[in-house]
């Protein structure tokens, strides 16, 4: 219950008026006037402040009750507060045009104080509850989304376990997963999507190979080349990672499916499972082929060793447009000191990735490095 005094604004030209009005306000329990004989001070004022309750006059020079009204209703926040017209005006078509713009009450000069005080009580009674139904309504807005992070923090817990789940199988580590999801968010926000899809972008990107955990690990962790039987075999794990996420009710579940089943489809129609090309790859599926695929050329594995980060870019940008989106790799490669500073934020365990072996594109056939890559 509001315990706080209420403010009772009173806008009057006359002087004797505004005493009067004010002397009357106070004898309403919890209230408090704020008196202006100048409506224009008045409405300053209500810049700043906000009323509980606005007496007005109707006849006042610069500025009458009615134009009073229209230019405080429609400050912000302003249109729900109570406003009485004190005038002398009798006529139908002055109250109804007040009515019309905001006027809740009227009251006839001279004020009879039994009504005055009647009609302020009745009306304050009514801000009060609006204010207690305002704050419950916060109330229960905040309680909301706390139980709505609670969720979401369920879930990012749950994408993180499944991630490291993929590690354990993996020759991967999980500074892989960071920076790609990190890559990831970075070429959504140099593409200016919307911060809400970033932030979930970085969250379901980790889970892009989660169908890793249905391959043998006789095909999985194997050093060398793949047969075509063994790559048919790997080439599965996108539509095992659609079928473990499939179905679900999280939006952010729901983006890691599309993910898990488009980060291998190629630009040109080339890719897997599906075969699909340009726009028709979801952008989500886009973004993450670029970050992956660089991180995975950049970072040693058992069959290969690492790439330059420069060698990656060239690499990359020659197969833009067949393999990757060209709008993806511009993007990425234009926040090049980022891509950088992520790289260097999250090194391997065991080595950071200025520490790594290099090999160039040169070198890269007689190890099927990015077959393989591409492939995984």
């Amino acid at each position: 219950m509001y315990t706080e005094p209420m403010t009772v604004l009173i806008i009057d030209d006359n002087s004797t008026n505004v005493l009067l009005l004010s002397s009357l306000a106070q004898t309403v329990d919890q209230s408090r006037p704020v008196t202006f004989e100048d409506p224009i001070e008045a409405l300053a004022w209500c810049s700043c402040n906000m009323p509980d309750i606005v007496l007005v006059d109707y006849m006042m020079p610069n500025m009458d009750g009615m134009e009073f009204i229209r230019r405080f209703t429609a400050m912000p926040g302003r249109g729900d507060v109570p406003i009485i017209m004190v005038t002398t005006e009798d006529e139908k078509s002055v109250r109804r045009e007040a009515l019309s713009i905001g006027a809740t009450e009227f009251l006839a000069k001279p004020v009879d104080t039994i009504e005055f005080r009647a009609r302020v009580r009745n009306l304050l009674a009514l801000r009060r509850s609006q204010k207690m139904l305002r704050d419950r309504a916060t109330m229960l807005q905040t309680e909301i989304e706390f139980e709505v992070e609670k969720v979401m923090k369920g879930e990012r817990e749950l994408i993180l376990r499944l991630s490291r789940a993929v590690e354990y199988r993996d020759s991967e580590t999980g500074a892989h997963v960071l920076r790609m999801s990190h890559y990831s968010a970075l070429i959504a926000k140099e593409l200016m999507l919307p911060d809400e899809f970033q932030q979930m972008i970085l969250l379901a990107s980790p889970l892009h190979d989660l169908g890793k955990i249905g391959i043998p690990d006789n095909i999985l962790l194997k050093p060398g080349r793949l047969t075509a039987d063994e790559f048919a075999v790997m080439k599965r794990h996108p539509e095992i990672g659609v079928g473990l996420l499939a179905n679900s009710d999280s939006p952010l579940v729901q983006m890691a499916a599309e993910i898990a089943g488009a980060h291998h489809e190629k630009f040109d129609g080339s890719g897997y499972p599906r075969g699909l090309a340009g726009e028709a790859i979801p952008l989500t599926g886009r973004i993450v082929a670029v970050a992956d695929v660089f991180d995975a050329l950049t970072s040693p594995r058992p069959y290969k060793r690492a790439w330059t980060p420069e060698a990656s870019r060239q690499f990359m940008i020659e197969n833009s447009g067949s393999h990757f989106c060209p709008l993806c790799v511009d993007a990425f490669f234009g926040a090049w000191s980022e891509i950088l500073t992520i790289r260097a934020r999250f090194p391997d365990h065991h080595e950071s990735p200025a520490e790594s072996p290099a090999e160039s594109p040169a070198e890269a056939p007689t190890k099927s490095p990015v077959a393989r890559e591409l492939a995984a």
